[in-house]
């Protein structure tokens, strides 16, 4: 069975290994050196994170967890790509790899029919189905991030009209008619 494969100890970490180091990537080489040897969460959150949920997501998916409950794992590591200006497809692309990494590391049990393609075929719709919640989860983001730097430019620009004395306060200006209709 699959399952069997997969949660081995030698070879689910020689998984997450090679997931880890695909995911690092798609970041400079600096950087990546920067998420790949410091291991304290207050120096390095963004690799300390990434190696975590990564772990969490593949054990829901050897698990069987529904997917939907692996979306605040998806989270921590969507929202990193998400203010780090990844596109879209860039953003969610790590959970594409795991696909080729298992595969890979299975060549010997799928070849011999050890892991039948039915079972490949299952986990592979099941990755893909987080690799869709990812996307959404990504969009989310983005749509946030677009409507805080929205909110953020109307509010700079009122203050900027506010210093030029370019803005009325209505209600002082309703104020003023009534204190004037009054005498």
């Amino acid at each position: 069975m699959i399952q069997d494969f997969l949660s081995d100890k030698r070879r689910r970490s020689g998984i997450l290994d090679t997931w880890f180091e695909g995911i690092l990537k798609s970041y400079p080489d600096q950087t990546a050196k920067i998420f790949k040897t410091q291991k304290n969460r207050f120096g390095n959150p963004v690799g300390v994170t990434l190696s975590e949920e990564i772990g969490a997501i593949y054990d829901g998916l050897i698990e069987g967890t529904e997917i939907e409950n692996l979306s605040r794992f998806l989270d921590n590591i969507i929202r990193i790509r998400a203010v780090q200006d990844f596109t879209a497809s860039d953003a969610v692309r790590f959970v594409y790899l795991l696909k080729s990494i298992v595969r890979g590391e299975l060549a010997t049990e799928i070849n011999s029919g050890q892991v039948s393609a039915q079972e490949l075929f299952e986990l592979e719709t099941r990755i893909d189905g987080v690799a869709l919640l990812a996307f959404d989860i990504y969009m989310r983001c983005r749509e946030k991030l677009y409507d805080l730097r929205a909110n953020e430019l109307k509010n700079r620009t009122f203050r900027l009209l506010q210093r030029a004395n370019l803005i009325v306060d209505l209600e002082l200006e309703k104020e003023a008619e009534n204190d004037a209709e009054q005498e």
